[in-house]
């Protein structure tokens, strides 16, 4: 999946960008900040992938490309290596000359250029993890994250247990980095003062490792009847796995980054994940639920057209959709004022913004004080083969 994630960004910009070709409101003076010309935006992205994306802009560039300028998007391969990334953004910002980098992935990456695209002033834009790290503009103006926060996240899946098993013994299984530390803190500030009776078990394991098995033995010995999963793919999938196989029932949490039908669920077995909880903002691409909605409408329509061979079961897919339709509506606020620091402006001005392939009821919000585009999540439950949302959206806001 990460491998495609780049790919997929390129394939909604192009998709967006089809869309929005007409709808630029022109100024009367124009202001352009680095790779940006009357006729070309330059968009910067670092992504562990290995393979061209800008193919995918072809046939958007072909047809006129966005009010007469083409996109240039120039994305590095970082193998999901910190140092590899600073090297990445050091050549894009300072040899390529981006505008901005857009949806780079991952927390430890990001973190590791956060810094440096703060000091040199360049848009580290939509950053595609939920860290809620990326929502400081006062300490770190020119980042800015996308998805729901992990916290946030996480302080929805406590209010439920609270709901359901107020008295539940919770394990918890967390990637040993801010990633899964992130969601611990929520769950955890979620639960408040009864979180030290409740969490029995946490257990933390590496990246590296090639199985997450002694861990989820561990916490099925201690006695929990909730198991809380903060997991990326692979060891999503593994968790699954391994609860079936010990004939574990715990209360099951999944959290969003591992709940992909096509790249966690169906490879731990359907079977294996039924009932498991877990938490959306995005629709389903493959749910009968929204083959008539207007968006997904869109959304089918450019995959039929431009990608026919794409995973729909894949979340991906549809995110970098969703992202760079996003990029887009700054674009048209930005007109023809394309400059870094109007880039930034316009981010943090996104208004009740409705995106296709956002949950009903779910829109997009940012302020120079708010950087934080997609607050709220509702609960979803794993069926048959699909998701099945329940419950009303939720906002995952701190107490107090």
């Amino acid at each position: 999946m990460l491998k495609r994630q780049s790919q997929l960004v390129a394939i909604g910009f192009a998709a967006a960008a089809l869309f929005a070709a007409t709808s630029f409101t022109a100024l009367a003076q124009k202001k352009y900040g680095p790779g940006v010309t009357d006729t070309e935006i330059k968009i910067g992205n670092i992504m562990p992938y290995s393979g061209p994306a800008a193919a995918y802009f072809n046939k958007v560039n072909a047809e006129g490309g966005i009010n007469g300028r083409k996109i240039n998007f120039i994305s590095y391969d970082d193998g999901y290596s910190p140092p590899k990334t600073v090297e990445q953004a050091r050549k894009l910002v300072e040899s390529d000359e981006v505008l901005f980098i857009l949806n780079s992935l991952g927390t430890p990456t990001n973190s590791a250029i956060q810094k440096y695209m703060n000091q040199k002033k360049v848009p580290q834009l939509f950053v595609a993890t939920g860290a809620t790290k990326w929502n400081d503009p006062k300490d770190f103006p020119w980042t800015m994250g996308w998805q729901p926060n992990y916290q946030s996240e996480a302080r929805i899946y406590a209010k439920y247990i609270l709901q359901e098993k107020p008295n539940g013994k919770i394990g918890a299984l967390y990637q040993n980095d801010d990633y899964g530390k992130d969601y611990l803190k929520g769950l955890k500030d979620g639960l408040g003062d009864k979180a030290a009776s409740m969490i029995i078990g946490e257990e933390a394991y590496e990246t590296t490792v090639p199985t997450v098995d002694s861990q989820i033995v561990s916490l099925k010995a201690k006695g929990a009847d909730v198991f809380v999963s903060i997991t990326t793919p692979k060891f999503a999938a593994q968790s699954i796995k391994k609860v079936a196989e010990l004939g574990w029932k715990p209360l099951f949490i999944l959290n969003n980054v591992g709940a992909s039908i096509g790249a966690v669920m169906k490879p731990a077995d359907f079977e294996n994940g039924q009932d498991i909880i877990s938490a959306n903002y995005a629709k389903d691409a493959t749910s009968a639920q929204w083959r008539d909605d207007p968006g997904m409408k869109k959304f089918y329509a450019f995959l039929d057209k431009y990608y026919p061979d794409a995973n729909r079961a894949d979340a991906s897919v549809l995110t970098g959709y969703n992202v760079v339709q996003t990029v887009v509506a700054v674009l048209k606020q930005c007109g023809d004022d394309l400059t870094r620091e109007n880039i930034m402006k316009q981010a943090a001005n996104l208004k009740e913004l409705e995106i296709d392939g956002l949950l009903p009821g779910i829109k997009i919000h940012t302020s120079p004080t708010d950087y934080a585009p997609i607050k709220q999540l509702q609960l979803m439950r794993f069926k048959g083969e699909n998701w099945e949302l329940f419950g009303p959206v939720m906002g995952g806001q701190a107490s107090g």
